[in-house]
């Protein structure tokens, strides 16, 4: 298989983009920690506990995928440097490693995209247990 320089930088739109997704993800969850911490200090109530040590885990999945999105477009960054010093065969093994770390970092979103349904069940059922 014949790499240039153009094919890791194919992938610098898509991390970038997953990266900003991820950030977002993140910022979202800080804020709704905020507020079920505010919560639950008024209510004590152990379905809040309950959220708040889920959001914990999310959290430190959401800072796993960022770290192997940053390390795939690392990744990416030094196999194009590697493949302009004319190293063909290091470059595309770097390559690999760089789609590697990014498979990593997707196969970590779809856990914590489970986990926060998870969490939503859980209000859900909050829910229908108090209109019942």
């Amino acid at each position: 298989m014949e790499i240039t320089l153009t094919t890791p930088a194919l992938l610098f739109p898509a991390i970038s983009l997953l990266l900003l997704a991820y950030t977002n993800r993140f910022m979202a969850l800080a804020n709704l920690i905020r507020s079920l911490k505010t919560r639950y200090a008024t209510t004590q109530s152990r379905l809040v506990y309950g959220q708040i040590e889920n959001l914990r885990t999310r959290l430190v999945l959401i800072r796993n995928m960022q770290g192997f999105g940053i390390a795939s477009m690392f990744g990416c960054v030094f196999c194009m440097f590697i493949l302009f010093a004319g190293y063909n065969t290091v470059g595309k093994y770097t390559f690999g490693l760089s789609l590697l770390l990014l498979m990593i970092s997707l196969a970590l979103a779809l856990r914590e995209i489970q986990i926060s349904v998870k969490a939503l069940e859980l209000e859900l059922n909050d829910l229908e247990e108090s209109a019942t």
